[in-house]
């Protein structure tokens, strides 16, 4: 007997919005009470190192970390129900979460089209009133109308065709180990403000202390001085023995 989709529900929410192990139904433990930690887990070849070159605005051909799809053919997934789910072969598609203009754009044409983009029919992905929706697997560049109901256009002889960008720049970490990164120089000296000294050299045989609240400075003094405070600052002096 299959699983109940309920149970598969329960199983995802847990998984996906509390990372905990599904261990009993709804009704008898809440996500919250859950308690065997179950993280999803991030391969380093799924972290876009370069995602940063990724310009707000989809380019017209191929640029930096980008390669560009235009009317690009897909193939039919046998395996599904006939003309259900195309896959174009590519991975590593760029979402719309980069901007609105990578929203992958899906055409219906002959099968073999030169110019499916002009000649063939845009099928959008909210459908056309007609439960015919589709959905595009950004990660495995996989297409799925998931609408109960085909478009009107995709028929025997016809193919799928679509539009968009895929990341090819580097993946996980390539020029720098973040474990054991050793930092051995820098341009100027690391401000107060972001927890360095400000300083670029040490003062021998002195004290470390603050000039104010935002700057650090060495206080030297003489054999036989003492360290006083003279007008709310710290410094080093003889000792008066008619002021002490």
């Amino acid at each position: 007997m299959a699983i109940a989709d309920n149970q598969k529900t329960d199983l995802l929410w847990k998984k996906i919005g509390f990372g905990k192990m599904k261990t009993d139904t709804n009704a008898n433990k809440k996500a919250p009470n859950e308690s065997i930690v179950s993280e999803l887990i991030i391969k380093p070849t799924q972290l876009w190192s370069e995602a940063g070159s990724i310009p707000s605005t989809i380019p017209t051909s191929n640029s930096g970390v980008l390669i560009i799809y235009t009317g690009s053919g897909t193939t039919e997934d046998s395996s599904s129900t006939a003309r259900r789910t195309w896959k174009t072969g590519v991975t590593n598609w760029v979402p719309p979460t980069f901007g609105a203009t990578y929203q992958l754009k899906v055409y219906v044409d002959s099968s073999g089209s030169g110019n499916p983009t002009s000649n063939g029919t845009q099928l959008f992905e909210t459908g056309s009133g007609n439960d015919d929706e589709w959905y595009f697997d950004y990660q495995s560049g996989t297409l799925h109308f998931i609408g109960s109901n085909l478009p009107s256009g995709v028929t025997a002889g016809k193919s799928i065709f679509v539009s968009g960008a895929k990341y090819n720049g580097n993946t996980g970490f390539t020029s720098a180990n973040l474990v054991s990164a050793t930092i051995t120089s820098l341009t100027a000296p690391l401000s107060t403000a972001y927890g360095g000294t400000g300083l670029s050299s040490f003062t021998a045989n002195a004290l470390f202390g603050t000039a104010n609240s935002s700057a650090i400075e060495f206080k030297t003094g003489s054999n036989g001085q003492v360290m006083i405070v003279t007008d709310n600052d710290v410094d080093f002096g003889d000792l008066d023995g008619g002021t002490y």
